[in-house]
């Protein structure tokens, strides 16, 4: 039979650790049979986490190294791009001060922006122009871009000329009347009239009419070309056509191409100076233009 005092049938066998005992010691007090007695129990393994790596002697008096010399640099360089800033506000301040006073004074700041590739000149028909002139001014542009053309085709053509054996000389007249004629074309009458509808100025109108009869009558003898200087032959016109084409029949269809080309450069100026007349006298600015011519 099982004594009174036999152990706990639930205990599972395992040995309670006290947390509260002397850890040196290495046994352990039973009870059993009305006596205390001492049992041998290997002890158990340290449990406790190993320590961790003790740290430097400087590590929580350790500080970060900044150079002054960066710090006075950054300052040094935040100061400057202060600077620059102040001054470009100021001179953005003085351009839109320029500007304003120039559009009050009536003045147009011109920036070159025609060709696109290649500025050379101040165009904007679409924003200067006053929309019911655009169409006119359009038709006058092209007919200056024709001029260019035509001048063009007069050195492809007194080039064949050359070569077919003509005098020399017509192909250096014709490069002359391309250097002078496209330059001074622009300066004399498209610019003036370009100018003219932009500020309805009366003078540039009557400097627009003078010079563009004149374009209108050099386009005019360019087309028959007689034989004046060096027998016409400087200019592609009918007059050498014809008397090429029998000989040297493609120097011939070239000067017939250069004839057509300054037929219709003058049946187009022809109508723009009508047009640009017509507005002339409606407007007004006719009457004015004899006022100023009075006083």
């Amino acid at each position: 039979m099982a004594g009174r005092y036999d152990p706990n049938p639930f205990d599972d066998g395992e040995d309670d650790v006290n947390p509260f005992a002397d850890q040196k010691s290495n046994g352990k007090t039973n009870y059993s049979g009305g006596s205390f007695y001492t049992s041998s129990v290997p002890s158990a393994p340290n449990s406790r986490l190993s320590p961790l790596p003790h740290e430097p002697a400087d590590f929580y008096n350790s500080t970060v190294d900044i150079s002054l010399d960066t710090a006075s640099d950054l300052k040094k360089r935040e100061r400057e791009l202060q600077a620059w800033e102040a001054e470009l506000k100021k001179r953005e301040e003085i351009v839109r001060r320029k500007e304003e006073a120039a559009a009050r004074a009536g003045i147009v700041l011109e920036e070159k922006n025609w060709p696109p590739f290649f500025p050379i000149i101040h165009h904007d028909i679409a924003n200067e122009i006053p929309i019911h002139l655009q169409k006119l001014q359009y038709v006058a542009f092209s007919t200056y871009l024709g001029l260019v053309f035509c001048l063009f085709w007069n050195i492809i053509a007194t080039t064949t000329a050359w070569i077919k054996g003509e005098d020399p000389k017509i192909w250096f007249l014709a490069i002359i009347y391309f250097i002078l004629g496209v330059p001074l074309a622009y300066v004399l009458w498209y610019r003036p009239l370009y100018r003219a509808f932009r500020n309805e100025s009366a003078f540039r109108f009557g400097w627009f009419f003078l010079f563009y009869l004149l374009h209108i009558g050099f386009v005019i003898f360019a087309a028959v070309a007689p034989p004046i200087v060096f027998k016409g032959k400087s200019l592609a016109g009918i007059l050498p056509a014809i008397d090429l084409i029998g000989d040297q029949a493609l120097v011939g269809i070239f000067y017939f191409f250069g004839f057509g080309f300054f037929c219709v450069e003058a049946l187009l100026s022809v109508w723009v100076i009508q047009q640009v007349y017509m507005y002339f006298r409606g407007n007004g600015q006719a009457a004015e233009m004899r006022r100023q011519g009075g006083r």
